[in-house]
């Protein structure tokens, strides 16, 4: 397989580092090259450095993509989406813009539970179809890996068929997705009135017909008032611990529940959302190493104003990483430029604190950072050439398309031209 090279970069992101998350003022070292070249071989990346030195290493077979003074970045990878689901909740936005609260949509029946009912009702083709819409989203917007979670089925029949749909979005796409199981999302209507019930049948059905089966690397738990409790989150997470599974928790989103400090207990490897977290939290999430995954197009889509305290987390040398929530009800956005200008904007992080929290520290969340997440010889040519020539082009264009190319393992599967 003959090699490709990409050349006359403005800029290349490698973000070259220490191999782990980063921290602190490493998160402001993106490992720029200037004028730079990146040559692939076997979809790797084998060579990254200025254009003149790197042109040396080209044979005749070599296929060159002039990049035209363009900037090049990793691919973004995506720490926390909620892939696969049926129908949309416009219905929803517009009470929401009428002055109705989330909770109490809720409440009456909708969010959450509309679109498990509809979800429920769906086919694993047709819910394939949509998915494979979203993949296509995703990858026009600069993002090769995804974290996909299930948790719009809640049943045993219906978490499965959502699992299987993200291996097959995973195994028929250029998008790779990394699958976690998130059954406590919501209590399903025939649960209404035994919760309890409904956890044993996730620790006792659900968890392990997922494992069997090898449908998830993760299980989620949304902590929250009205949703699932402290003590509910931790018997499910320490079951699934013991099935072999990595901890993730929905944290502290809409109330101060106590689910950073839950996600520090069972060693979570994140906790996301984290609008509430107090002190207290901030400190237990950082002695414990959990990586905390910031959803600003959440708090932005809900229409409120609590954003999770960034730069405090970013001081306290927690490994903050970024990500969409792409979902139906609360984050309808795929767009990771998008939630890097929020993340400048309504967080005070800086542009290149952002590229990292989007890019190697999510690539660490998700277990990943050997392989994806910077642009360093034998890692996954998964990269981006972005129609500008600076990387702080891409929050401060707020909204413009800005993606000329996305390649996946060196192979381009979206571009513009």
């Amino acid at each position: 397989m003959p090699s490709t090279a990409i050349i006359n970069a403005s800029q290349i992101l490698t973000l070259a580092g220490p191999a782990r998350p980063r921290v602190g003022w490493e998160m402001r070292e993106l490992g720029i090259i200037d004028k730079g070249a990146l040559l692939i071989e076997n979809g790797r990346v084998a060579k990254v450095g200025p254009t003149e030195e790197i042109s040396n290493s080209f044979t005749k077979e070599t296929q060159i993509i002039d990049a035209g003074g363009r900037l090049i970045l990793p691919g973004f990878v995506d720490a926390h989406t909620h892939l696969v689901f049926a129908g949309n909740r416009l219905d929803e936005y517009e009470q929401r813009l009428s002055g109705t609260s989330y909770q109490e949509i809720a409440a009456a029946g909708g969010g959450i539970k509309k679109t498990v009912a509809l979800t429920r009702a769906a086919t694993e083709e047709e819910l394939l179809t949509q998915a494979k819409k979203h993949s296509n989203w995703f990858l026009s917007s600069g993002t090769t890996t995804i974290e996909a979670k299930s948790g719009y089925g809640l049943s045993l029949e219906s978490e499965l068929k959502i699992l299987k749909v993200i291996k097959r979005v995973n195994d028929e796409t250029p998008l790779k997705c990394v699958p976690t199981f998130l059954g406590a999302h919501a209590f399903p209507p025939e649960f209404a009135d035994d919760h309890h019930g409904y956890v044993r049948l996730i620790i006792e059905e659900i968890l392990p017909a997922v494992t069997e089966q090898g449908l998830a690397e993760f299980c989620d738990a949304f902590c929250e008032k009205g949703y699932f409790t402290v003590e509910q989150c931790f018997e499910i997470m320490n079951r699934a611990h013991a099935l072999g599974l990595g901890l993730r928790l929905h944290a502290d989103q809409l109330s101060s529940s106590g689910g950073a400090n839950l996600a520090a207990e069972m060693g979570a490897v994140t906790a996301d959302h984290l609008e509430h977290t107090d002190d207290y939290g901030i400190a237990a999430l950082r002695a414990a190493r959990v990586q905390p995954v910031l959803l600003p197009g959440s708090v932005y889509a809900l229409g409120l104003s609590k954003y999770p305290d960034a730069k405090r987390m970013v001081d306290e040398s927690l490994a903050v990483v970024l990500a969409t929530d792409f979902n139906p009800g609360s984050s309808p956005t795929t767009s990771m430029p998008m939630i890097l200008s929020l993340a400048c904007t309504q967080m005070q992080l800086l542009p290149a604190e952002a590229v990292v929290a989007a890019t190697i520290n999510a690539a660490y969340s998700l277990k990943r950072g050997h392989e994806i997440g910077s642009l360093e010889p034998g890692k996954a040519a998964d990269f981006v050439i972005f129609d500008c020539e600076d990387y702080r082009e891409i929050p401060y264009y707020f909204g413009k398309p800005s993606v000329w190319k996305t390649f996946v393992a060196g192979e381009y599967c979206f571009s513009t031209s």
